[in-house]
């Protein structure tokens, strides 16, 4: 196994596990400080939670990955913490035992194949159609983020156009590059406030109180597999892979339920950076590009171990510079999705409508627009066929 990594690694694969984990974590790391301070964590407690999800996702993604020679990303579940921060009267311990089944029925609808005969129903068309959907505002964010810093994104921007003509694989690569180099001549690259410092684990009880686990623990799972491990699926398997769903959603529950006393509220399967790692600058050959879903792995287990040393060093990056290569980074996977989705001609008004819908960023009953993009395109699809049928 070590010489076949040793053998498919390639720099391109480990930026993208880089980029990946860099827009991730920029993007919603937030989001985990703030919804352990919601729940009364001390900065030991909240330090543990960085921990926590760190290694969760090191052993899924690197495990998975290594398992089935597929991307799989996993990531902590961003709904998820908004949830976290709005839950009221939910004490830290009761908010432990809720993670905790979330995970357990995480775990029992991805071993039981539950999950994954609904993902069977789900048309390729439709299920690329809600990948670019959710992408497209990524892609968009890039050149928002040029009208805002001119100077240090439309260099990035030139220099991956030279280096997808030139060397395609680190076109990304150069664009982090110039960008970096750019941030740092300009005095915007902030690294003054980072030095190294380990983060602990720290077991925290659970309590099993009816209130939190069907006002937190239902909800929580409920918005993790429609907003994290059904766009998850749907990205794996609109880029050419098709791992066997049933374990690989089942070991981010087992994974959640084992860390969940320490402070890993949700660990899933990963959509939109997992879409950084399952494209071509990963690398053009398909079977190569799960060793970007092992390198994230890896530079998660930094995240865990240093927590607030990579949390400073992320914060160094000037924020435009980060939209800015996650969208260069999603171009490929934006067109693919949207070329997937129109290519059956029965398919491409549903396919349309769920890339709508998805795009949108609609979100009713604290369900986000990828849930119901596919919603919305499966009833397009199922009046389609109605009414095609009943013409015979």
């Amino acid at each position: 196994m070590a010489v076949r990594l040793y053998r498919d690694a390639s720099l391109s694969a480990v930026m993208a596990g880089f980029v990946t984990v860099l827009v991730g974590f920029t993007a919603s790391g937030v989001l985990i400080f703030q919804a352990a301070q919601a729940l009364g964590a001390t900065a030991a407690q909240t330090a543990s939670w960085l921990w926590a999800l760190g290694v969760g996702m090191a052993v899924t993604s690197i495990g998975l990955s290594l398992r089935y020679r597929t991307p799989i990303g996993t990531a902590w579940s961003s709904a998820g913490a908004a949830l976290l921060i709005a839950s009221q009267g939910v004490s830290l311990g009761e908010a432990i035992g809720a993670f905790m089944l979330s995970g357990l029925l995480i775990g029992l609808v991805g071993f039981t194949g539950l999950f994954e005969r609904l993902m069977n129903r789900i048309p390729l068309s439709m299920a690329s159609a809600m990948l670019a959907g959710i992408l497209l505002q990524f892609g968009m964010n890039a050149f928002t983020a040029m009208t805002q810093r001119f100077e240090l994104v439309f260099p990035m921007f030139v220099a991956y156009l030279l280096m997808r003509r030139w060397k395609p694989r680190y076109a990304v690569i150069g664009a982090l590059l110039t960008g970096s180099a750019i941030a740092a001549a300009l005095g915007q690259l902030h690294l003054g406030s980072v030095r190294l410092e380990a983060a602990m684990p720290v077991f925290m009880m659970p309590e099993f109180s009816w209130h939190a686990l069907l006002g937190l623990g239902v909800p929580l799972f409920a918005v993790t597999m429609a907003s994290q491990n059904l766009p998850g699926v749907a990205a794996i398997r609109a880029t050419g892979f098709n791992p066997p769903v049933s374990p690989v959603v089942g070991w981010t529950g087992a994974a959640t339920l084992a860390l969940a006393p320490f402070g890993a509220f949700a660990i899933n399967l990963s959509a939109i950076t997992a879409a950084i790692m399952l494209g071509r600058e990963a690398h053009h050959e398909l079977p190569r590009r799960y060793v970007a879903a092992v390198s994230a792995g890896v530079f998660y287990l930094l995240i865990g171990i240093f927590g607030a040393t990579v949390s400073a060093l992320f914060a160094a990056f000037p924020k435009e510079l980060v939209l800015a290569l996650a969208g260069l980074a999603l171009l490929g996977t934006i067109g693919n999705g949207l070329a997937t989705a129109v290519e059956r001609e029965t398919e491409r008004e549903p396919a349309i409508i769920t890339f709508l819908v998805t795009a949108s960023g609609v979100s009713l009953l604290g369900v986000g627009s990828a849930f119901w993009g596919i919603v919305a395109g499966g009833l397009a699809l199922v009046a389609a066929r109605s009414f095609s049928g009943s013409k015979h």
